[in-house]
Order: C-alpha cells, then sequence, then structure tokens
C-alpha cells in the first residue's frame, strides 16, 4: 500500500462534496500536469491511502483521509469538448491523462494547516512542504501519512 496527498479547491470539489456524492465515491480527474498523471498512471493502486488536502483557500491544509477505489483508468473528460478539462491533444488510442477513483474514508475532527504541517519537524521532509512543491497529486510517506492523520484527532 501506497500513501498520497491530492489538493483540490474546496470550491470545486471539498472533503464534503467527496463524503456527500453517490457511494462516497468520485472521479479524480482533471488532473493535467504530466509528474502527478505518471503517479496516477504508474504508482497509484487500488486500496491507496490519500490526504485530502484543500488548497487555494483561506486556510490550505489537511482535511480528510479517502482510499483509491480503483485501478488508474482513461481520463474521459479530456476528450469531452464541454468539460473544462477538455485536451483537444489527447487521443483515446494514445491518451494523455489517466484518473482513478476515490472514496471518503474520514474527516478530520480538525484541519492540519499548511502553516503546522511546515512547522512540524517531524514532517520537515514531506514534498508537500519542500520548496516549489505544488503537485496536485504528490506521495507521502506511511510516517507522514500517520502523523497528520493524528493530528487531526
Amino acid at each position: 500500500m501506497k500513501y498520497w496527498l491530492m489538493k483540490s479547491e474546496p470550491d470545486d470539489v471539498s472533503i464534503d462534496d467527496l463524503r456527500d456524492s453517490p457511494n462516497h465515491t468520485m472521479a479524480w480527474q482533471g488532473i493535467r500536469n504530466y509528474q502527478a498523471r505518471n503517479f496516477i498512471r504508474d504508482q497509484i493502486s487500488l486500496g491507496d491511502q490519500v490526504l485530502f488536502y484543500h488548497s487555494s483557500c483561506k486556510v490550505p491544509g489537511v482535511v480528510g483521509v479517502a482510499t483509491v477505489v480503483s485501478q488508474p483508468k482513461l481520463d474521459e473528460s479530456a476528450f469531452e469538448p464541454q468539460s473544462r478539462y477538455f485536451d483537444p491533444k489527447s487521443d483515446p488510442v494514445s491518451p494523455r491523462w489517466w484518473q482513478v477513483d476515490i472514496q471518503f474514508t474520514a474527516k478530520l475532527n480538525h484541519i492540519v494547516s499548511l502553516q503546522q504541517l511546515k512547522s512540524d519537524p517531524a514532517l520537515q521532509d514531506m514534498v508537500l512542504v519542500t520548496k516549489g512543491a505544488r503537485l496536485s497529486v504528490q506521495p507521502v510517506t506511511a510516517n507522514e501519512f500517520t502523523h497528520i492523520v493524528m493530528l487531526g484527532q
């Protein structure tokens, strides 16, 4: 099992939206960064655990936990002209973009803010807190995952 952090703007998709979606599950689509895409396509697997992170908001931080409930698959939104994730250069025969489905596991009792993450010595090597780390999908170690979930309880 691997561990990940996935970012979403809460005005777009929040932890509550995931919780309230049918079967508490939604497609994690619209990733249009090649490195994040490679994580989804090549490394994320069924059963992996996810820290759900609210970004671009008043208090960015980890707000919940989700589980990957599908194998990587084509991001069909890339082929839909009406989708905001449409990519006219993506081809179903040689696709550029991939997605997985994630399922709500838990909402943390307290947001673990970016400021708290940055100031915690146990998280000093976390990808999220390194300079220039802006990926919307990024790896997390098992220790980082456990520590952050504990902070949110």
